[in-house]
């Protein structure tokens, strides 16, 4: 069954990404898909990732309590934890909780009210129209709120750590700026793109195929974040295998 319903996603995907028709509607549609899954919830992503890089700070200080090792390494254990797992990885999963939901169930709705195929009795690619501008929006702002989950992680580990006095903030700001890879930042950007494309399409999918009505759209949407959720976990671990 597995093998089914991957070769179905497969196909749809084959008829999202079919040249569209107008270009014109379809830059509309990005722009407000941008607003929707970017600008929609960057206040969520400040707010989860500043406090996970202050409590990570708290935790990193009070398993390092040798004399032998200084405190600027707490820094930069933070750092490289957020910029390689806890920024793409803990961002992508609250935004198939959030995002991925909405889609499914306005893409599911659309199914049982019949407009998709009302859109498609008219000649209109109606999986091209309604999931490619959020594929487009997916892979293009899931990076930016990662790069913002990042930065606000490291502010946050730098207010935890001040505030509870488990590291001063110049040994902070030491650790963060010593022995920087830049190699990391290219990771965390790749699982990025791949988690957008996940977040994006998985529950277009779940939605698209529904039957039924109100109760099944329900499920689909439930079904469309674990799934999702999964296949981020998954991608993690093989992008992680790869590039590291």
């Amino acid at each position: 069954m597995i093998f089914y319903y991957f070769g179905e996603y497969l196909l749809l995907l084959k008829k999202v990404f079919r040249k569209p028709e107008k270009w014109k509607i379809y830059i509309r549609e990005i722009i407000h898909e941008m607003t929707e899954i970017g600008v929609g919830s960057v206040g969520l992503i400040v707010i989860i990732s500043t406090f996970i890089g202050a409590v990570m700070t708290m935790q990193i200080a009070f398993q390092l309590v040798s004399d032998l090792i200084p405190s600027s390494v707490i820094g930069q254990i933070n750092r490289d934890s957020n910029i390689l797992e806890l920024g793409p990885t803990i961002s992508a999963l609250v935004l198939m909780g959030k995002v991925g939901s909405s889609i499914s169930s306005q893409i599911g709705s659309m199914r049982v009210t019949e407009q998709i195929d009302a859109l498609e009795i008219m000649g209109i690619n109606a999986a091209g129209y309604l999931i490619l501008p959020k594929i487009l929006a997916g892979v293009i702002m899931v990076p930016v709120l990662v790069t913002v989950a990042i930065g606000c992680a490291l502010v946050g580990g730098l207010l935890g750590g001040v505030l509870s006095g488990a590291v001063s903030a110049d040994d902070y700001i030491e650790g963060i700026q010593g022995g920087f890879n830049g190699f990391t930042v290219a990771v965390a950007m790749v699982k990025a793109f791949v988690f957008g494309f996940i977040i994006t399409s998985v529950p277009a999918y779940k939605g698209f195929f529904v039957r039924g009505g109100a109760l099944e759209v329900g499920q689909a949407g439930t079904r469309a974040v674990v799934i999702g959720c999964i296949s981020i976990l998954a991608c993690d671990y093989i992008i992680t295998a790869l590039m590291l």
